[in-house]
Order: structure tokens, then sequence, then C-alpha cells
């Protein structure tokens, strides 16, 4: 179809040339030039190959050799062969399809076109794959494929190498302030920032949002891991000029070392990320090198929260209480409800240890709402006994406060138990309301609506602002055990519990003084006109069945 009945086998060859592709080529079976196409001189211009040249030395050097044996296939088998290559005299990539002619010398025809745009395309998509295309640093895909080489070379030649994690202590509060636009400028300059920092050998990839990670070969030693994690640290801590804001973050940085903290690339990975949540727990703008003391404690943390998940299924939390004494009568006036964990295992688990973890995974909703309603219901009982009302305070956490359904979990809880809103008490921390104050202003007004009073614990240790005092509808103060173990010895002690009790006479609050432990404190408490007194001097924490044999003997409840 492609010649004329009389032409002979070398024009008919030739005609097919012409209209075959971009460029194309009679070639001996032994790779040598016969023909070129019209198109092809054109294409090539003053370096035109010519007749007589070996086929083959217009490819690159790399990749004559695969070229040549895929011209020995074409010639072998007589099938079309194809074959992608770039050229010596153009910067372009080329698709050469190769068959053997029907001829009797076998001449070979090679016909190409120019796929330097699909190439481009395909890279450019490989590239994407295994990129971050934000700051074009490697993605967690390609880092675990250098690590594996890292692996590989690090086992061959009996070496170490370090892995560090990274993220910007304060990025969320500049992404959720200013928008993501501007977060994105940061982390593009944070990933210039470390880049420069890092040798031609090192590996520095993005692994998701702020984060980042690095593959230091030949870095084992713990001062050369501290001395460039203190540079990544304060090119961090330089300002950033994005459209005109300044901003500031910083860095915390985590580390494991090949093959003493993990011989694999999850291990390394997941030992680096535990040593930088480390970092970021003891102060942030700090690296932590994993060790066996932080794997105990993880082991030990992820044991203990598998254990409490468990402990939810098989209702081993329950709640002391501990009495609230009027300073003037001794009588008791409420309770304080307690939560505890009883292991089976091990007995009482001490709250400083389970309600941290259960902040940090959630469950401290679900026990929040449990413990309210419970302390709700007990309350019920605990007048019986006594035959007059009583109040019982409940421990709100920071997570608890903004959850959505936290007014719901009040409301739940009075309408379930049927008790007014003056007989429930919720203690906040000075951390909830200056966290966020508008938000904390809302609910607690709502709060207020229905009655229920709120106390604010541990006074004094915290921000111990007195705006909130006349911003927020606070019932009561509960004055912290560290200004009362000392007293009345105490000058300073004394004189700050004076202020406190002074300032919350003024306002018309109620003062609480926890942890009072004997009668002298308790006297000089009263002295000053502390109203309620709560600690082991007058009560310890006491299950449910021993608050009701105490408020039934109408004792004054005082247990030393």
């Amino acid at each position: 179809m492609f010649s004329k009945p009389n032409q002979s086998p070398d024009n008919r060859l030739l005609s097919l040339m012409e209209v075959a592709g971009e460029i194309a080529f009679q070639v001996s079976p032994q790779g040598i030039i016969l023909q070129i196409s019209k198109r092809a001189t054109e294409l090539f211009g003053p370096d035109a190959p010519e007749r007589g040249q070996s086929l083959f030395e217009l490819v690159r050097a790399s990749d004559r050799h695969a070229m040549e044996a895929a011209f020995g296939q074409a010639v072998q088998t007589r099938l079309i062969t194809k074959f992608s290559v770039r050229l010596v005299a153009r910067p372009v990539w080329f698709e050469l399809e190769m068959i053997a002619a029907d001829t009797p010398d076998g001449e070979v025809l090679v016909t190409g076109r120019d796929i330097s745009l699909r190439h481009e395309t395909e890279e450019r998509l490989r590239h994407m794959a295994v990129h971050d295309e934000l700051t074009g640093l490697p993605n967690r895909s390609l880092l675990t494929d250098r690590l594996h080489m890292a692996i590989a070379h690090a086992r061959r030649n009996k070496l170490g190498f370090t892995v560090v994690e990274l993220d910007l202590d304060g990025f969320k509060k500049v992404n959720d302030a200013l928008g993501h636009a501007i977060g994105d400028a940061l982390l593009r300059i944070a990933a210039e920032r470390l880049r420069v920092l890092l040798r031609d050998g090192d590996t520095l990839a993005r692994v998701g949002g702020d984060e980042f990670a690095a593959v230091l070969p030949g870095m084992t030693e713990e001062s050369e891991i501290q001395a460039i994690a203190r540079r990544m640290i304060a090119c961090m801590q330089l300002p950033f000029e994005i459209e005109g804001h300044t901003l500031y973050v910083s860095t915390s940085v985590g580390a494991a070392v090949y093959p003493q903290h993990g011989d694999t690339d999850v291990k390394l990975l997941a030992h680096a990320d535990t040593a930088l949540h480390r970092a970021k727990e003891t102060g942030k703008a700090r690296c932590v090198i994993y060790n066996q003391i932080i794997f105990n404690q993880v082991e030990h943390d992820v044991s203990m929260e598998a254990a409490m998940f468990e402990a939810v299924r098989n209702g081993d939390f329950l709640l002391h209480y501990q009495p609230i004494v009027d300073a003037g009568t001794r009588r008791i006036v409420g309770f304080e409800a307690l939560m505890r964990w009883m292991r089976p295992d091990i007995g009482l688990v001490p709250p400083n240890q389970f309600i941290p973890m259960a902040e940090d995974n959630g469950l401290i909703n679900l026990l929040g709402a449990w413990a309210l309603k419970v302390a709700c219901f007990q309350l019920k009982r605990f007048q019986e006994a006594a035959g007059r009302q009583l109040y019982v305070s409940v421990n709100v956490s920071p997570r608890q406060f903004r959850s959505d359904q936290f007014i719901e979990m009040v409301d739940d809880a009075l309408k379930l138990s049927g008790l007014n809103g003056n007989q429930l008490m919720l203690e906040i921390t000075e951390g909830i309301l200056m966290s966020d104050p508008e938000h904390a202003e809302q609910i607690l007004t709502k709060i207020a609506a229905r009655g229920v009073r709120i106390a604010i614990d541990d006074f004094g240790t915290g921000y111990s602002s007195l705006v909130y005092l006349k911003r927020f509808p606070i019932a009561a103060l509960k004055i912290d055990r560290t200004f009362i173990k000392d007293l009345p010895e105490s000058v300073k002690d004394a004189a700050i519990c004076n202020v406190v009790l002074s300032l919350a006479s003024h306002l018309s609050l109620l003062t609480v003084a926890e942890g009072v432990e004997d009668e002298r404190q308790l006297a000089f408490l009263a002295a000053q006109g502390c109203t309620l007194i709560q600690g082991f001097h007058t009560g310890r924490p006491m299950l449910p069945n021993a608050v009701i044999e105490v408020l039934q003997a109408d004792a004054p409840a005082l247990h030393n």
C-alpha cells in the first residue's frame, strides 16, 4: 500500500521511510546506516547522520548497550521492536520502532517519533508520586526507600546512621489564625532552612503536616546528633517574614540511631517519633535521643492505655467521696467526688497516672460524663442518710469542658438524678478559663443559669488573673494544698491565705481550703474567715457505704 507495483524493493523501502515517522533509517543487519529519510535529514540539520555511520552512534553512551540488544532482537525475530532512547544530537527522547524488512539482505527499517513531552509528563508524575508537592522534598514513600538503602549500606559496611524527626511548635496557631496560604509559605521556608543545613548525602523529607524527617548517614555519636539538632532548632527560631507578618515558631527534635534503636525502617521511624513526643512533653525546642528508659515508659503507657479501655468495658472505675465540712460547725456540707481506678492485677491506680492519659486519648469525656451522673445519683442517697441537703463537687477536665456535649452532660446528670442545680458544684482549673476566655464565658454563663456553682480548683497555682473573678460567674475558690501544708508557721503562706480569704470575702465567694491535715491549720483558717475545709483531718476519701455510715451517725467526721 506504500509503493507502486513496479517499484524495486529498495525503492519501496525508501518510500515507506518517507511516511513512516519523524525520522527513519534503512540500516544493515550490522547496524550501518544505508539510507536516511528526508525528514530525518531536515530534523538533524548540520548534525544529520551520514550513510555508512553506525546507528548506535546516534544515541547516548548510556543507552547503546540496550539499543544494540533491541536491534539484535529485531533482526532475529523479524518482529517490530520498540525502544525509547535519547539522541546525542538533540536533547529529546525518541521512541524507535525496528523491523527487519522482507528483502534479500534483511535490512532493518528504523523509524521514530519525538516522545519528549510524554516522557516529561511521565517523569513529572513519577516525581510527584515520591515528592511532597508543597516543598519539593521527598515524601514518606521515598523516605522509606532511602531508609532501606541506608540500612543495606550500613549492614554491608558495618556503619551506623541516625533518623531524626521534627515538627514545628506553634505551627497550628499560625495556620488557624492566618490561613493555609500563610501556613504553606511558612512550611516552604522551613523546608529550605532545614535543607541547607544538611549534607549532600543526607535525606530530608516532609512526612505530613508540619512534620519532617531526615536520614543522616554515618552519624551515630550523641554529640554530633545534638549539634545538628541545635542548628535545626536555631534556624527555626529565626523570624519568618511572610506577606507583612512576622511569625515565630520553634521545633522539637527526636532521634533514633541504627542499629542500637532499631534495625528496620518501621522501628527507626517509630522510635524517633517517640523521642520527638518526649522532647515536646519535656519543654519543646530541644532534642531527645531514644533510649531504653523512654522505651520502658512507652511500653508501660501502651499497656496502661489498653488496660484503661478494658477497665471502661468492665466497670473498674469507681468514685470515692471526701467530706467538705463547715469551718465553724465542723459538720459535713458536701463531698468532692474523686475518680479511682481499681485494677484487678495491681489494685488502685493513682489518678495522676491515668487522668492525663484519659485526657490525651479522649476517654476523659466518657469517664467524666459517667462520674457526673454517678456523683449526682449518689448524692441523693447521702442526703437521705443525712436527712438534710448536701452538695457534691465534681472535677471537669479541659477536654471535657471543651466538648460540644458538655452542657448536655450536665443537664442529663441533673435530670436523671432529680437534683437541683445548686446541689452540684463543678471544679475547673484556671487554665480552662484563660485558654479560651470567650468560649469559657459562654459555657459558664449557661451553667450558672441552671443554678450550678463553679469553683476554681487549685487557686493561686496557675494564672491567678483577677480579671476572671469579675468576668466569670465564679462561686468558690479552692485554696491549693501547697499554701496550707506549712500553716500556721509559714509567714508567706499565711499572708497568701489571708489575701485570698479577704478577696473572696469582699467578692462574696465561698472558700475551700484543701489538704488540711491537723487542728492547728483548721483553727488558723477558721479564724481568718475560711468558709469550708477539706482534708485528711476532717475526712479521708471514702466509698459510698462508708459515707452513709458517717452521715447516719451524724458525727462531725473528724478522722485522723
